[in-house]
């Protein structure tokens, strides 16, 4: 079945959302191929914009006034680094009150769907299959550092909202009143990190949150199926996704919830689909572009619990296809935006249709489009189009330790240009969800990069503290005082804190390490486990035909690359491991049992390499041999890597409590009880103490580790704790500031690969970049024998 094989509109409040590539303004664009679809948008554009003319016209005063007033209290009692997302709610708020009511039905659901799909058809469709099938929740369980990292969540900021935190503690989704924004995120977001993280740990204390949580949103669900606070009206599906992934997860997690909780999700998605077929839905464009996660809630329900609705569930992902945004049409050289986006003009700003689809979390989001789409359509251009999407996203717009740029909105590859902690995380389930699809081998190299890295860097060694954004070339995190680096965040996106800039990376944060370790193993055939995310965990679980498996992973990796397994099994079944793209020959594996040791030989696409084991138990060590690796970036500059973790300058590091998070500020919420604040919740600035304007010569990079049999330490990511270390030689250059932060360095002129010294040649150490909260990461080329 195809996906293109109906059309229902792409309608939005009335007008068919579309963008086109002539906007773009991309190069690439070919008039005579495109024109006649452009043309057509354009009509379409100048109707949408028509339309919300006519509805301008005609606001009664009332609402005028009431906005205005709206908009003196965010400038009297709203903190002016929160003011962005402020005033893209009050836009929302005026698009609400622009559109006319249309209320929600509180009857039977019999819309029609024009038969989008032959009666009984659904019973006959499969999904695609995963090309490495996921574990259940619950099934992997945390091993040294991670168990470790995954300990501190659960004790610092991510494991007490719920106990403090206004915009969780008090939402409007539990019967309280606090949020951050008209759409209601808060709580789903927490939610969706929260249950990996208790079920994960297997933590008492936050499966009976969770659990709580469960019994008081079900408790509210509204007649007619809606889950959440809104009333019948101007209703919004977005925060619906992030709670749907928290609530599959709780179902395969705890499998008697079930009962409870896939009958609750039928009576919204009977609801939710009700509401697509009549172009309803959506009020701001978040959902038609994050609409792939709720496609992967869709397939479970329609793998595991189909209920006799397969039906509705198949028509219910086609309609959010259709409504939604076409990432890989995208993902194509005419519609692409290769370009630095700074650079296009007119600008893209937050009310341009193309900001959707260049906000870097949508983006990350995004990210797994083609793979949720290929499941149930078998097109496989959706799959070729989200090669492309992953691979331009982070050639074009990527940062070095494996995040998308984007503060909020993407820029180009600028050193000095912010990536957003939600970010990272959403980048992270995207990639492990890719690579279970379609079993790519660079998804999880990717993850890893992300998981090892981007991660880490913006949560302090506590987890009692986050930052926004987080900067390739960072060597003060404060307070930005004058004009700002950043496309629309403000002053504090560097600080370390309980909420600097905007509530939602602190409610959003928690799930990614979690999901990573559930992702971490996966069957493989009929026959196969595999370990897909490379970490010290344990498994219990059985093949698909059945064996029973247990295997625990004990290693530092990424930190150290020898990995030791025991298995046991009740019948022979094949191990398989995944090997890096990074790795070098001498990388080996041996069964100790058998005194064997042979070569991996992983497969070019999934880079798994395959161990037949006979029944019983099993050791076998798993030796990656890799050495230093330079990546060229902007400019005649370099990154550098060992393995999968990213090493960055050391420019030294002072860190100073200024506030108590948001003692001294408004927010949005009338709820705001700062005696129930935990004491570690602070403000935090961190500078440099030594010299940032460093360039160095890659040429005399050495690696170094401590003892290997060394225990890590705990936290692994705090300050010269990874055992792990570069050092090297360098020297000072000219390198200004601009608006705060060092400046992208001009391109050299042709023929010249390195910069000039301006001081003596100096050593220099590069330590893992997560466990530096204020770094240099992109480092130039410099020319040391001109100094001598």
């Amino acid at each position: 079945m195809n996906l293109h094989s109906f059309s229902l509109g792409s309608q939005d409040g009335g007008c068919t959302q579309h963008w086109h590539s002539k906007e773009l303004g991309h190069p690439h664009y070919d008039k005579s191929k495109n024109g006649k679809r452009a043309g057509l948008q354009d009509q379409e554009k100048v109707r949408c914009q028509s339309t919300f003319q006519d509805k301008s016209r005609n606001l009664p005063w009332v609402a005028f006034n009431s906005l205005c007033i709206v908009a003196l209290l965010l400038c009297l009692f709203v903190p002016w680094s929160w003011w962005p997302g402020a005033f893209g709610n009050l836009i929302s708020l005026l698009s609400r009150i622009l559109r006319p009511p249309n209320p929600e039905p509180t009857g039977p659901f019999s819309a029609s769907t024009d038969h989008i799909i032959p009666e009984q058809a659904a019973t006959e469709v499969r999904l695609a299959p995963f090309t490495l099938e996921p574990l259940p929740l619950g099934s992997v369980k945390p091993g040294g550092w991670i168990g470790d990292q995954l300990e501190l969540m659960a004790r610092g900021l991510a494991g007490h909202q719920y106990d403090f935190y206004h915009i969780v503690k008090h939402s409007p989704w539990v019967g309280g009143h606090s949020e951050y924004s008209p759409l209601n995120e808060g709580l789903p977001y927490w939610f969706n990190g929260i249950v990996p993280l208790a079920y994960g740990l297997n933590d008492t204390r936050l499966q009976s949150q969770v659990l709580d949580i469960l019994d008081k949103v079900f408790a509210h669900q509204h007649a007619d199926g809606w889950l959440g606070p809104e009333p019948p009206g101007h209703r919004d599906l977005w925060a619906r996704f992030p709670l749907c992934l928290g609530l599959i997860q709780l179902a395969e997690a705890n499998p008697r919830l079930s009962k409870k909780i896939v009958p609750a999700m039928y009576r919204f998605i009977d609801l939710m689909h009700y509401m697509l077929a009549d172009g309803r839905g959506f009020w701001d464009f978040w959902g038609l572009v994050r609409y792939p996660d709720m496609l992967v809630s869709l397939q479970w329900l329609y793998e595991k619990y189909p209920w006799g609705k397969s039906q509705v569930l198949l028509e219910t992902m086609y309609l959010l296809s259709h409504r939604g945004f076409s990432w890989p049409d995208y993902w194509t050289e005419s519609n692409y935006i290769f370009a630095d986006l700074d650079t296009i003009q007119p600008p893209i700003r937050g009310d341009s249709y193309r900001y959707r689809h260049s906000h870097s979390v949508n983006v990350g989001q995004g990210l797994s489009a083609g793979a949720a789409l290929y499941r149930f359509t078998k097109n496989d251009s959706f799959l070729e189009a989200n090669r492309r999407g992953v691979n331009w996203t982070f050639y074009y717009h990527g940062d070095p330790a494996g995040s998308i740029i984007g503060d909020e909105r993407e820029s180009g590859l600028g050193p000095n240009r912010g990536s957003e902690l939600c970010t990272a995380v959403e980048t992270m389930y995207s990639l492990s969800y890719l690579y279970q699809v379609m079993g790519d081998k660079d998804f999880a190299d990717r993850c890893e990069l992300a998981a090892f890295n981007a991660l880490p860097v913006s949560i302090t060694n506590d987890h009692w503290a986050r930052q926004y954004l987080a900067v390739a070339n960072e060597p003060f995190a404060r307070t930005i005082h004058g004009p700002n680096p950043f496309y629309n965040t403000g002053a504090e996106s560097l600080v370390y804190g309980l909420d600097p800039n905007y509530p939602c990376c602190t409610v959003n944060m928690p799930q990614g390490l979690p999901k990573f370790l559930s992702a971490s193993f996966v069957r493989v055939g009929p026959d196969g486990i595999g370990h897909a995310l490379l970490g010290p965990a344990s498994l219990s679980t059985t093949t698909a035909s059945g064996v029973s498996v247990n295997i625990t992973c004990a290693t530092a990796y990424p930190f150290n690359h020898t990995l030791t397994y025991e298995v046991a099994s009740s019948a022979p079944f094949t191990l398989y491991l995944r090997v890096p793209s990074w790795y070098l020959p001498n990388s080996a594996i041996t069964i100790l049992e058998k005194s064997v040791s042979f070569s991996v030989s992983p497969d070019p696409h999934t880079g798994m390499t395959p161990i037949s084991l006979g029944s019983g138990t099993h050791t076998l060590i798993y030796n990656l041999d890799t050495d230093i690796r330079v990546t060229p970036r902007g400019n005649s500059s370099v990154s550098i890597y060992h393995g999968a973790l990213l090493y960055a300058l050391d420019v030294g590091q002072s860190t100073d409590i200024v506030a108590r998070s948001t003692d001294q500020r408004n927010t949005y919420s009338p709820v705001d009880e700062r005696a129930d604040r935990p004491r570690r919740v602070h403000n935090i600035e961190i500078s440099n103490t030594r010299p940032w304007n460093i360039g160095i010569d890659p040429s005399t990079l050495i690696f170094h580790t401590k003892s290997a049999n060394a225990a890590l330490a705990n936290p692994i990511f705090d300050y010269h704790a990874p055992p792990t270390f570069i050092t090297g030689k360098g020297c000072q250059i000219d390198w200004p500031l601009y608006k705060g932060l060092p400046a992208a360095l001009p391109k050299l002129r042709n023929g010249v690969g390195k910069r000039n010294c301006t001081g003596n040649i100096t050593d220099v150490v590069l330590r893992p970049y997560g466990s530096l909260k204020v770094h240099m990461a992109e480092l130039p080329v410099v020319d040391l024998e001109e100094v001598n």
